[in-house]
């Protein structure tokens, strides 16, 4: 349960209909295996101890009780085990019969859930034999023990802070206000649902969809458990669908018509956060809920969800091309509106021949098309200098003429020599200073040229650069209008890259490729031998795993210690633990030392979840402290 995960699991058990000794049996086995595996939270079909197609077989006395031995099994079996079950059974109260949800946990029947809302259409009559379930708890006698009974139910761990379990059953889901709404902003981070869902064609991606959706409008976890293959086929069939989500992502789906137990790990810590940022998401407290503590054992999670290294970039071919597309609409669309609103007929950028600004001069294109002016309002200046390379020159010519842009080169060498003499700067001396030199040179001649053409000065700094504050303060850092301001480093590839493959232009095409495979630079040091000297990553560290960083501690607030975690669960076989952590270092670092350079950056569209604005998703100080993460960092090693 450190940094927040729980293991959980949602299983199908081979049953009998009607044969509640075996089905106990099967649950019990089912319970010893995923407690086996670590899970902490085990959610079972609905009605599973007595199989959910026993029809008029539930007016039975004989079994109802031997549900409630089935029962009295189950909770002796989980007195030797770590966590919370759900296992669904028929129950009587008030000579009415309810549709329920028996919550056990470590030898205790701690609670049981009726389902509210019974399907009684189509091939579904559940109202002949239940009741739905009242809203209110009240206590019941089972085994010479008081139980509380009601759908206002949560269970919350006392040894794991934020986790807080509510239990539906089936159609709750399915209904406009489902229980689990209500639950949710009563405090409730898990959602369990006992499940007996027949298959028909299509209905899997709609069920699919419903639990997604619904972890997704509640951001919490959300589990969901079927009947399979066992149940009465006399007109239905079951497959043993069972879904975990979290926050509108599927963690793990079962294989359709096979019995069997799926795992994943819920990040309490991240559904905390998640409701903690949204300041629409109300939690109003516990109020009419009856509060049921229940313990687990302290311990580690071993993980087995899928971390993404690349968080900013869909892994999906078709879903990467569609954000791509996209993100380039909203940044060009961006542009066209600040253009429109100044009256601006011109743009000018900085061409390097290096990724970013060929990303911003791919955004210019599009933004002046957009308002029916001529490619050549583009003013697309190179400015050679001491760190310039042939290639990136030459890329840098080629683009802006293939994409019909307007060419300009000011050599800028005589200039920042001539300020070298001015304020008394060795050039021998290559040291940060010869570097800012050429950056802020560079800004002021393009600040004039647009001056002198009554344009603006397009920025070309991304996202990865502005969290490292890898950017000359009032060189590279400034511009009138700043594009890629929120594009990190390892989604301006793929930016460009989609540009490339749908451009229809083979030598535009051509250039854009050799753009990608050119190291990032600068380029503000002596080249050698005619190639590049000074590479990016090799000052900061790789832009992937900076990307990574940035993500989980703006995204979600994490600690240096679970972020370490996560990098390394990751890039395992990428990086080794040692090179991980010494980046980590050098990105907390530089993210506390380089606020000031964020909290005055220009205007540009935001277009995903992280952004570093000081006028929208980073208001802070530019004088933080970075001593309490520092010290973290300290302990890993």
């Amino acid at each position: 349960m450190k940094h927040g995960f729980v293991k959980v699991a949602a299983a199908t058990p081979d049953i009998k209909v009607a044969d509640c000794t075996y089905n106990a049996e099967s649950v019990c086995r089912d319970m010893k295996k995923a407690a086996g595996q670590g899970a902490k939270i085990v959610v079972f079909p609905e009605l599973c101890l007595t199989g959910y197609t026993c029809s008029d077989l539930f007016w039975q006395e004989h079994l109802l009780d031997a549900a409630k031995e089935g029962l009295k099994k189950i909770i002796k079996t989980s007195l030797a085990m770590d966590g919370l079950f759900f296992v669904g059974l028929p129950w009587e109260v008030d000579q009415k019969l309810y549709n329920v949800a028996a919550a056990v946990s470590q030898g205790e029947l701690l609670g049981l859930v009726p389902k509210r809302y019974l399907p009684n259409y189509a091939e579904f009559y559940e109202a002949r034999h239940f009741t739905p379930g009242r809203k209110d708890v009240e206590w019941v006698t089972f085994d010479g023990h008081e139980v509380p009974f009601g759908m206002n139910q949560l269970f919350h761990c006392a040894d794991m802070p934020g986790l807080t379990v509510a239990a539906e059953i089936c159609e709750d889901l399915w209904v406009p206000n489902p229980p689990s709404v209500a639950a949710a902003m009563a405090g409730a981070t898990v959602i369990v649902n006992l499940s007996a869902s027949n298959e028909n064609t299509g209905k899997s991606l709609y069920r699919t969809a419903l639990v997604q959706n619904q972890s997704a409008r509640l951001i919490c976890g959300y589990l969901y458990a079927s009947a399979g293959e066992g149940e009465s086929t006399t007109d239905l069939v079951f497959s043993g669908h069972n879904l975990i989500a979290e926050n509108g992502t599927i963690l793990k789906q079962s294989q359709r018509f096979q019995n069997e137990i799926i795992y994943s790990e819920l990040d309490i810590h991240k559904l905390r956060s998640e409701r903690r940022r949204m300041t629409t998401y109300q939690v109003e407290g516990a109020g009419d809920y009856c509060d049921i503590e229940f313990h687990l054992k302290k311990s580690d999670t071993n993980l087995t969800r899928y971390v993404d290294p690349n968080p900013f970039v869909p892994s999906d071919k078709s879903d990467r091309e569609c954000r791509c597309e996209e993100i380039l609409t909203i940044q060009a669309l961006g542009l066209k509106k600040r253009m429109s609103h100044t009256g601006c007929k011109s743009v000018v950028v900085g061409i390097s021949g290096g990724l970013d600004s060929t990303l911003a001069l791919l955004v210019m294109a599009k933004a002046v098309d957009m308002l029916g002016l001529p490619r050549t309002s583009i003013l697309s200046v190179t400015m050679p200098c001491f760190g310039t390379t042939d290639r990136t020159y030459n890329n840098a010519c080629e683009l802006t003429r293939k994409l019909g842009a307007t060419l300009k080169e000011v050599n800028i060498q005589e200039a920042v020599r001539k300020h070298f003499v001015d304020i008394g700067q060795d050039p021998a001396k290559h040291d940060v200073t010869y570097e800012n030199c050429q950056a802020r040179e560079r800004t002021q001649v393009l600040m004039d040229l647009a001056n002198q053409s009554g344009g603006m000065v397009i920025g070309t700094g991304d996202l990865s650069e502005l969290a490292l504050g890898w950017a000359t303060y009032n060189g590279d850092h400034m511009s009138m209008y700043a594009v890629n301001t929120s594009i990190p480093k390892t989604l301006v590839r793929h930016l460009v890259k989609y540009y490339a493959d749908t451009c229809g232009d083979k030598q535009l095409e051509k250039v854009l490729l050799d753009v990608l495979d050119t190291p990032v630079s600068p380029e503000l040091l002596p080249p050698e031998n005619g190639t590049i000297s000074q590479k990016t990553e090799d000052l900061v560290g790789p832009y992937e795993l900076h990307d990574f960083f940035l993500y989980h501690m703006m995204r979600y607030g994490e600690e240096p210690e679970k972020v370490y975690r996560l990098a390394k669960y990751a890039f395992q076989g990428t990086y080794t633990d040692e090179v991980i952590l010494k980046w980590l270092r050098t990105f907390y670092w530089r993210f506390f030392s380089q606020q000031f350079k964020r909290s005055c950056l220009p205007d540009g569209p935001k277009v995903g979840s992280v952004a570093v604005s000081p006028r929208g998703d980073l208001r802070m100080p530019s004088d933080a402290s970075i001593q309490i993460w520092k010290e973290q960092l300290d302990r890993l090693g």
